[in-house]
Formats: structure tokens, C-alpha cells, sequence
């Protein structure tokens, strides 16, 4: 790089903590040496997921931003600036394929043990212009001035996790479709505790939940479908919505609340 990094940068910081060359080996084995054209080191596949997860950008910004940034390619491995991208958005996709959780559990518990057993962070590299020793305070003695009047008492232990979130993505369809089951539990608890309602409300769930799993095992949806299943979903709600105000007002909330 030309010129200095600062050493108290965050990312220079986070680079000389995580032990890059330890699994190095490891991530090799994945990789036939005889196919294919080289593969990216374990230290930019990695560096790039936590990058992700620190940023909290898409596949296509991360990219953009380390093109951008020196900092970023620093720790990414790379040795010098560039102007160019040292790998391509769609990387993003084998990278988190290549890389397990198994893989990513025992970097953390060597990141841990590192912290643990050494005052300075397990590194195989220091940044260039300035060595994190001395950004890292050592831990106090005891009987030093930073220990005394304190009452801060235990032991830290930090735990770094890279690791998509794997999350459903919260859609009209799904919403209702969860609104309509809640509803139809809540018609089911109302009609055995009313005295009153002697016959039970049709809710018609199974026809419901036919039309539902045809709609959700379909990988795709067009705009039609959507608003059919939408529509479908409405209609079964809104008509449970009228049965549990028919049973309220027959027997009151008080029977939620015995059940």
C-alpha cells in the first residue's frame, strides 16, 4: 500500500485478530489443484462474509466498497491498492456455499482461545505503518492504578459469529395465511367454552389450506396468482372475524381467558 494504514483502524484491527493462516490448509482441501483456475485464499473468502455482515449491504455494494476502499482490500489480504475489484459480485454465492458453519465455529473458538492465552491477538500479519501492540492494552496487574476503585468483577468472553441469517421474508400471503390460522385456533377455543353456540362455526380450514400449499410450493408467482390467493386468504379471514364477533358477544372475552 502506498503510505501508511493507521494501526487503531477497525479493519486493520480485525485483520491482525483473526488467525487467517491457520485455516488456510483447511479451506485448500476444498479445491482440486489440477482443475479449474485458482481459487480465491481463505482470507479473502472469509474477510469478504464478515464484511457483509458488518457492512449490511448486498453482494454487488461489498464489492463496489472494497474497490473503493484500501482499508477494506488491506483486510481482504490483498498488499497493495487497486482500483479494480479483486473478485466478482456472483463470488459472493461460493464463498458462503464453501465455507460451513462447522468452519466458521472453529475460527471462532480460535479467535477465543487466542484472546485467552496471548495479551496480543493471534495474527500473521501486523499492518504496515504501525504495529497493534500498541493499540491493544495489556491486561492490568494487580495493585495497579486501573484496577483499584473498580467493581467491575468476572470474565469477558467474546464470541465473533459470521453467518447468514436465514429469515422468511415477511409477504402479504404469508401474513394472512398466519392470520387465518390464528383465527380459526381462536374460533375453536371460543365454541368449547360457549354454552351457547351449539353448533360450531364452518371455518372451511382444510379447503384453506389446500389452496394455500398449492400457491406455496410453487417456486414462482405471478402477479395474477398473488392476488388470487390474496383474495382467497381475505375472504376466509373475514369470515372467522365474524364468527369470533358472534361468539364474543354471546359469552364475552372471559372465555379466552379460562382457556
Amino acid at each position: 500500500f502506498e503510505g501508511k494504514l493507521e494501526a487503531n483502524n477497525r479493519w486493520v484491527q480485525l485483520a491482525a485478530m483473526v488467525p487467517w493462516q491457520s485455516f488456510e490448509k483447511q479451506y485448500a482441501t476444498l479445491f482440486s489443484p489440477d482443475r479449474g483456475s485458482p481459487a480465491k485464499p481463505f482470507r479473502m473468502a472469509f474477510g469478504a462474509l464478515i464484511l457483509k455482515e458488518r457492512l449490511n449491504c448486498s453482494d454487488e455494494e461489498l464489492v463496489e466498497q472494497i474497490r473503493e476502499n484500501p482499508y477494506l482490500q488491506y483486510f481482504l489480504g490483498l498488499v497493495e491498492f487497486s482500483n479494480e475489484a479483486p473478485f466478482e459480485a456472483s463470488m459472493m454465492v461460493h464463498f458462503r456455499k464453501r465455507i460451513s458453519l462447522e468452519m466458521i465455529g472453529e475460527v471462532n473458538e480460535s479467535l477465543v482461545e487466542g484472546l485467552r492465552s496471548n495479551d496480543n491477538p493471534p495474527s500473521d500479519d501486523e499492518p504496515p505503518g504501525g504495529n497493534l501492540s500498541a493499540v491493544i492494552e495489556k491486561p492490568a496487574t494487580e495493585g495497579s492504578a486501573s484496577t483499584k476503585n473498580t467493581d467491575n468483577k468476572g470474565r469477558l468472553i467474546l464470541d465473533a459469529t459470521c453467518t447468514p441469517a436465514d429469515i422468511t421474508y415477511p409477504t402479504d400471503s404469508k401474513l394472512l395465511n398466519e392470520a387465518r390460522e390464528k383465527s380459526e385456533t381462536l374460533v375453536d377455543v371460543l365454541h368449547a367454552q360457549c354454552p351457547k353456540a351449539k353448533i360450531k362455526p364452518r371455518t372451511y380450514r382444510k379447503v384453506a389450506r389446500k389452496k394455500w400449499l398449492i400457491f406455496s410450493k410453487k417456486r414462482q408467482h405471478t402477479h395474477a396468482q398473488i392476488r388470487k390467493i390474496n383474495r382467497s386468504l381475505l375472504g376466509y379471514l373475514g369470515r372467522n372475524l365474524k364468527h369470533l364477533d358472534k361468539l364474543i358477544d354471546q359469552d364475552g372475552l372471559q372465555t379466552l381467558n379460562r382457556a
